[in-house]
């Protein structure tokens, strides 16, 4: 757990209403008001298109989990993911990466000195998996304690607290008002570089909506090892 506060705050670094309304996100320094662009929401989304489970290995999860975010362009983010302190959010994430859930998908909001937030199954901002899932964060009454610093991963959601489902953001900035309503669950070790080519990509300047040509693709998110982990809860949207 220290290691884990410490990589959260030593980092300098949202889903579309606060980081969602579909299911986006937005950022600022640690000094924005709570009057300043949030992450965007996720919309409701076709059941029928809710992946399949992955087979059991009878290994059990790691304490940190470990994965690779590889870009169209061949530029590598590599991540790792705090399963003791969201869970919920990690189970999600894990379960919809190895499903191939974000092969081909893109990051559609973008706003440089705040946040990337990608995930969306139609790029508009408004796709989800088909379900939602509790959202870890002071806010709903639960415990997270990683603060959304330049490199953390968060969950983007709408209104509705637990609304989270595909969109994710990674943090470009220090946007510390998104912390207590947010949930963070993770967080970039390598690749920042590459999170800054994302974050100069060309948008509307004001929400950070992306031109479907500009909208940089995820070819892949790969996550390390061959271990069992629970599925997330899943929510009725």
């Amino acid at each position: 757990m220290k290691k884990y506060l410490i990589l959260a705050l030593g980092a300098l670094l949202c889903f579309s209403v606060g980081c969602a309304g579909s299911e986006s996100t937005g950022g600022t320094s640690d000094s924005t008001p709570k009057s300043a662009p949030e992450p965007t929401p996720e919309p409701a989304a076709d059941p029928a298109s809710e992946p399949e489970p992955a087979q059991k290995t009878g290994v059990p999860a790691p304490d940190i989990i470990t994965g690779t975010i590889e870009m169209e362009d061949g530029g590598i983010i590599t991540f790792e993911l705090y399963p003791d302190i969201a869970p919920e959010s990690v189970k999600n994430f894990v379960f919809l990466a190895r499903q191939g859930f974000y092969d081909g998908l893109k990051f559609h909001r973008i706003m440089s000195g705040f946040m990337v937030q990608g995930g969306c199954p139609d790029g508009s901002g408004g796709g989800n998996p088909g379900y939602s899932i509790l959202g870890e964060f002071e806010d709903n009454g639960i415990e997270n304690n990683i603060n959304h610093n330049r490199g953390v991963m968060s969950m983007a959601r709408g209104n509705d607290f637990n609304s989270a489902g595909s969109q994710f953001f990674i943090c470009h900035g220090d946007p510390l008002f998104l912390d207590g309503g947010y949930a963070a669950f993770g967080m970039v070790t390598d690749g920042m570089d590459v999170v800054d080519r994302i974050a100069e990509t060309p948008n509307d300047g004001g929400n950070g909506s992306v031109a479907a040509a500009d909208m940089p693709v995820i070819k892949s998110i790969r996550i390390d090892g061959d271990f069992d982990l629970d599925e997330p809860n899943k929510l009725p949207r």
